[in-house]
């Protein structure tokens, strides 16, 4: 198979996927190295492709017709699994997390958490990373942007964070 063949099916595979697709999995299809995958995604990306990087693997970003809005938000490590259920319970979709770094700027996160399943898995990995989330570069304070199916889903969601005391208020900031 020819490099543009392999890109042409790279695009299809993740067009016709609802969920992500990693490297390792793509790689296997197509019968090259994860590094190839890489490459290709790269230059797929560079040809004006829109697909994403999770930590679940590639997806490739559509127009969902659903509200998209930034939430800022401040909370310890401990909080972070209830802060993302509470946004997926209300049908909203956790797209990223953004920070911003004093040295890199805005530092943004993919994280496509659609499920109370998905938050599990990303806090699972997390631990068993024993990695920081982005968060902890900035003492807490985050932004995370969601889609959401309507107006009234993200007033919940709303709600639900400033009663948590997730949601930075102005005079937090």
């Amino acid at each position: 198979m020819k490099a543009d063949e392999r890109r042409e099916a790279i695009l299809s595979q993740l067009k016709d996927s609802a969920a992500p697709i990693s490297a390792e999995s793509l790689a296997k299809k197509l019968g090259v190295s994860r590094q190839v995958i890489v490459g290709d995604v790269a230059l797929l990306r560079a040809f004006g492709n829109s697909i994403s990087a999770t930590p679940r693997g590639y997806v490739l970003e559509r127009d969902t017709g659903m509200i998209v809005r930034t939430l800022a938000c401040c909370h310890s490590g401990e909080d972070m699994e209830r802060e993302l259920n509470i946004m997926v319970d209300n049908g909203c979709i956790v797209r990223d997390v953004i920070v911003e770094h004093p040295i890199y700027g805005q530092l943004t996160g993919s994280l496509e958490l659609k499920s109370r399943y998905d938050v599990k898995q990303f806090i699972t990995r997390n631990l068993e990373c024993e990695a920081q989330p982005l968060s902890a570069l900035t003492d807490g304070i985050h932004l995370h942007t969601l889609l959401c199916p309507d107006g009234e889903a993200l007033e919940r969601v709303i709600a639900e964070l400033k009663q948590a005391g997730i949601l930075l208020r102005k005079e937090d900031a």
